[in-house]
């Protein structure tokens, strides 16, 4: 297995290359991190920002194919494309990563993870990964850490339209652009994908299918000294799979948000922001009356004041009600839930001093309160080194399944987790940075099905049939080590990740499923004249997953992918990639298909180029992202509202 990796890796060192993330940031602004923009150097907790020239050169199909070639990021997924993803952050459960689209969160109040992979990439600015918990900030969820998608804004980019096609009869097509004037500005984008796609199941040979049309849109108006954004994202379309029985079925799916804010400065170092939001998720089944749906209906208020240059205060409160209906096999769920999150924050900087500390209170309207916390310091050496120390706390509400669903129990407490990392990180020069860190994140009353009865008079002469109840009884203890290497000199961009975790059931040792305890990514690319050429590779270790009557073991796996990007002209562009160079055979789930080597092609026109005269007309925060969409600006209180930027 190690042979054809190591063969790789040295034709990548001595030849083209591959899409690259930021770990290396450069002048990215985040905002995930902290809930307010700020210069991604100046973030202690570890942070991936995937933009949008990543995504361009990767011809994804969708963002969990932007996410596997990231050490600390496990992907679990049940077949082809449009089947269910889960993503495991630093080994913690897939229920546990916070999904966000604009800010906006997407985790269903029923059962399952947010559907990642009904996220076309076509639509999206970049993703920002924050890894370790975020509760103190987010509330439920927020354990391993959060995942925030952030739409497009065509506007500034000007129009462009994009048709692909590839392996498994893949047909892409998408359009982007805007309008914007002085105070206006109106931005929209529309992406399908259509694929044939294959076998879910590894015992089947019936394709199964998926289709998709999604769009999003924006409006944004400066109305006197405030800022008005309306913003929606929509997804809808069909998936097909295999059942337990192989039996051929379809879905129909529908994932939406809409989100209203509006932010205003007070004085000249505040600024206050009040927003509404609206998720929904549904799937239907067509075969029979199954069907999941959430409707989750939120108000918030967020200030932020810089008490000084190097001092930032910020407060928030996010009031949610969530209604989750579901029915299988014909037994029906209905829950309506109440949330309330309140949180503080507190960021100093003192010479060589780097300081964080956030407190936040959630009240769960059946589960109880829970309060989180984080605390960050680092100190900055001369010559760039960065020492940090990193603990917070985080938890997960149980949702509408947990209580109410199969086994269901309304008493059941919040899964809480305490997480700590100690970790370096130097730049060596403008070309080279290097990283290690070291973490451990303990997890108390996970909840677990527990068997009572497995049939008349067993174990109790009282039991009838089968049955069972969660309850707060697991434990896991995660512990790891992750070391980064990026250099960015044209025309080489080259990045190296490695993980080694220990993700362990305190009770009984067993390592936690579909976790690999090892992984390496490499990913080099290179620019000649007008092409990009690029490779990705991801070495993972075995996994454990679900077996009967004994979990069983899913091999270690090298895959690889080949890019290219040719820029025929300013306004045309050819771009192609070969999926898993080597036709590597694996699995990411027990007995699911992943697909062979397929080749896809993607050709964009974009008439006008990158940037729009318009927007740099506009005052303060918009030219400043005109002239650089990642620079950093001297004071954060210039930066846009949180889910704004870029």
């Amino acid at each position: 297995m190690l042979r054809p990796f190591l063969l790789l890796v040295g034709a990548a060192c001595a030849a083209p290359a591959t899409a690259l993330d930021t770990f290396a940031a450069g002048n990215h602004v985040v905002v995930t991190a902290t809930r307010t923009p700020t210069p991604i150097e100046e973030v202690l907790a570890p942070v991936i920002v995937i933009d949008r020239a990543a995504i361009e050169r990767s011809v994804a199909t969708d963002v969990t194919e932007l996410l596997r070639f990231h050490a600390g990021l496990d992907l679990g997924r049940n077949g082809g494309p449009g089947q269910t993803t889960s993503v495991f952050i630093r080994g913690a459960e897939s229920n546990h990563t916070l999904v966000m689209v604009d800010g906006v969160r997407i985790n269903p109040g029923t059962i399952g993870v947010a559907a990642l992979q009904n996220i076309p990439p076509g639509l999206v600015e970049r993703i920002e990964i924050v890894k370790g918990p975020r509760s103190a900030l987010y509330g439920t969820d927020a354990i391993g850490g959060v995942i925030n998608v952030i739409t497009r804004r065509g506007a500034r980019d000007g129009w462009s339209v994009e048709v692909g096609y590839g392996a498994y009869d893949t047909l892409q097509a998408g359009l982007n652009g805007g309008y914007a004037t002085e105070r206006l500005e109106f931005d929209l984008g529309i992406s399908y994908l259509d694929s044939a796609g294959f076998p879910t199941r590894t015992t089947d040979d019936t394709d199964r299918g998926y289709d998709n049309l999604s769009a999003s849109a924006q409006v944004r108006a400066e109305v006197g000294p405030a800022e008005v954004a309306l913003r929606h994202w929509r997804a809808a379309g069909t998936s097909e799979y295999s059942d337990f029985f192989l039996t051929p079925v379809d879905q129909d799916f529908e994932n939406a948000t809409t989100s209203l804010s509006i932010a205003w400065p007070i004085g000249d170092s505040a600024r206050a922001t009040v927003g509404a939001s609206r998720l929904d998720d549904e799937v239907e089944q067509n075969q029979s009356a199954d069907y999941l749906r959430t409707a989750r209906d939120g108000i918030e208020a967020q200030f932020e004041w810089q008490v000084a240059s190097a001092h930032a205060l910020a407060a928030g409160a996010r009031f949610e009600q969530e209604e989750a209906r579901s029915a299988s096999f014909g037994t029906p769920l209905r829950a309506d839930t109440d949330l309330l999150n309140l949180f503080l924050q507190d960021q100093y900087e003192r010479g060589p001093h780097r300081t964080l500390a956030a407190l936040g209170y959630t009240d769960h309207e059946t589960a109880g309160d829970a309060v989180t916390w984080n605390l960050e310091y680092g100190y900055a050496f001369e010559g760039g080194t960065l020492l940090y120390g990193l603990a917070g706390s985080g938890f997960r509400a149980p949702d509408a399944t947990d209580r109410y669903g199969y086994g269901g129990n309304p008493g059941l407490e919040p899964e809480r987790s305490r997480n700590y990392e100690f970790g370096v990180r130097h730049r060596f020069d403008e070309r080279h940075s290097a990283s290690l860190a070291a973490f451990r994140n303990d997890i108390d009353d996970l909840i677990e099905f527990v068997t009572l009865c497995f049939g008349p008079g067993l174990p109790d002469p009282g039991c009838v049939e089968f049955s069972g109840q969660n309850r707060n009884v697991a434990e896991a203890r995660i512990e790891g080590i992750e070391a980064a290497y990026a250099y960015d000199a044209a025309p080489w961009q080259v990045r190296v990740e490695a993980i080694h975790q220990d993700p362990r059931d305190v009770r009984t040792d067993a390592v936690l499923l579909r976790r690999a305890r090892d992984s390496l990514t490499v990913s080099v690319q290179r620019s000649i004249g007008p092409v990009d050429l690029g490779l990705d590779v991801l070495a993972a270790g075995e996994r454990e997953d679900f077996g009967f009557p004994q979990p069983v073991t899913l091999d270690s796996y090298v895959l690889a992918n080949l890019t290219a990007r040719w820029r025929v002209n300013r306004a045309v562009t050819l771009t192609g990639r070969i999926e898993n160079l080597l036709d590597e055979q694996y699995e990411l789930a027990h007995t699911y298909n992943t697909p062979d080597r397929g080749v896809y092609l993607s050709l964009s026109y974009a008439p006008r180029p990158r940037g729009n005269a318009a927007l740099a007309g506009r005052r303060g925060h918009d030219a400043r992202t005109v002239a650089g969409a990642y620079s950093p600006s001297p004071s954060r209180r210039d930066q846009e509202q949180p889910w704004a930027t870029d």
